[in-house]
């Protein structure tokens, strides 16, 4: 049940938003929603392209978590078959096409991660092969001629692809139509995304009227900037703080970033009030709180969302003791192997990715390239070294991760 005022809920839900298309809409539907006592229907999708959630993901999910608690009803959307094409957004080449099964496998790492921001019993989670699938060629054809090839052009990634002459699948122009489908068949009254997502989100609008419905309410929100402080936040960058870290990970990965740029972590990433941060911020400008102390208000309010305050002690004491004394942390993880199944100088990028602290040979070489691991405390970057057969090795990952291998 919708109990705060039309105008209570426009103000919630506009704070830190980028563009809501169009605001009038938007109070028009939350006025008719509360005079009449029934819910909108706010979808957010996710493509299940990765395995992994990160904090810019979370960005919307705050944004549709308001409207959860709002009473709203919330649809999350996981695009197993949009997936399977990729969106096309901000790409300079088609992307690979991903199989059932590894869209299977993501989906599942979605669910779970959702979930720690959202209420499970209040969230409708749907699929698009439910209906996507089972359309038939003449649907398909239907559908397209909804939409022309000039107007698909204007979208900008296909406009720069085809004027510097890369490919363009016609697979992927119809990425943006199944999306913009995606809300006549759910009804959708607002859909969320990220900046980059407006194209997408206006589709829908227009595929709405031209099934003779209401178009939605395309509210999008600001992109955040990633670890490095220059560039998106991205896994393929490696800037990113992932929701499924360890705790002292994500700790670790916070107190990183760049000073510049903990404002903007706050109030998009933190899921604290507007003016608790602003008091925060302001505390820092006026000298009164350190920027570290600051920093480390925002890495305990960001863990203690996905962990709770238990773990996000633990995250910090294992901060203090590694990084501000200088120490190793209480708890290293441990990794045993059997002697009998290795060579006597096993390669350190095998034990590298065997242990888990690297996901790949390719990724193993890199962080030795760059400079990111020490053996028993000392740097390594040859890419060929080996361990000497030793029985035990203390492994440092980064900065913040810690590893002890053992050969029995």
């Amino acid at each position: 049940m919708v109990k705060a005022s039309p105008q209570e809920q426009f103000e919630l839900i506009k704070m830190n938003t980028e563009e809501i298309i169009n605001e009038d809409e938007l109070i028009q539907k939350l006025q008719r929603s509360y005079r009449e006592g029934v819910p909108l229907k706010i979808k957010l999708g996710f493509d299940p392209s990765a395995p992994d959630l990160h904090l810019g993901h979370a960005v919307v999910l705050h944004k549709i978590r308001t409207f959860q608690n709002l009473g709203h009803q919330v649809i999350v959307l996981l695009g197993d078959f949009t997936g399977r094409i990729g969106d096309p957004t901000g790409r300079s080449e088609t992307r690979p096409q991903l199989t059932e099964e590894e869209i299977e496998a993501n989906a599942k790492t979605y669910k779970e991660q959702l979930f720690k921001l959202l209420d499970e019993e209040k969230t409708r989670l749907v699929y698009n092969s439910t209906w996507l699938s089972n359309m038939t060629f003449a649907r398909v054809i239907e559908l397209a001629a909804k939409y022309s090839v000039a107007r698909m052009l204007e979208r900008e990634d296909f406009a720069r692809r085809y004027r510097e002459g890369y490919s363009i699948g016609i697979h992927e122009f119809f990425y943006p139509l199944m999306q913009g489908y995606d809300s006549v068949e759910l009804e959708a009254d607002v859909e969320l995304g990220a900046t980059e997502q407006k194209f997408n989100l206006l589709m829908g609008r227009q595929l709405q009227r031209e099934y003779g419905q209401e178009p939605q309410v395309a509210l999008t929100l600001p992109i955040l900037t990633g670890t490095d402080g220059v560039q998106k936040m991205s896994k393929s960058l490696g800037n990113y703080i992932g929701i499924n870290e360890p705790p002292e990970e994500i700790y670790g990965k916070v107190m990183s970033i760049p000073d510049e740029t903990m404002e903007e972590y706050y109030h998009l990433a933190s899921g604290m009030p507007r003016e608790e941060v602003e008091e925060i911020m302001e505390s820092v400008r006026e000298g009164s709180m350190h920027p570290r102390d600051a920093k480390m208000k925002l890495a305990r309010e960001i863990i203690s969302l996905y962990y709770g305050a238990d773990e996000t002690k633990k995250a910090e004491r294992h901060f203090m003791q590694v990084f501000q004394q200088q120490g190793l942390p209480d708890d290293i993880p441990e990794v045993k192997f059997n002697r009998e199944e290795w060579p006597e100088s096993p390669d350190l990028v095998k034990v590298l990715v065997k242990s888990g602290a690297a996901a790949s040979n390719s990724e193993a070489r890199r962080l030795l390239q760059q400079g990111g691991v020490r053996v028993d405390g000392e740097r390594v970057n040859d890419i060929n070294a080996t361990v000497n057969g030793k029985k035990e090795l203390l492994l440092q990952v980064g900065k913040r991760r810690f590893l002890k291998v053992r050969w029995e």
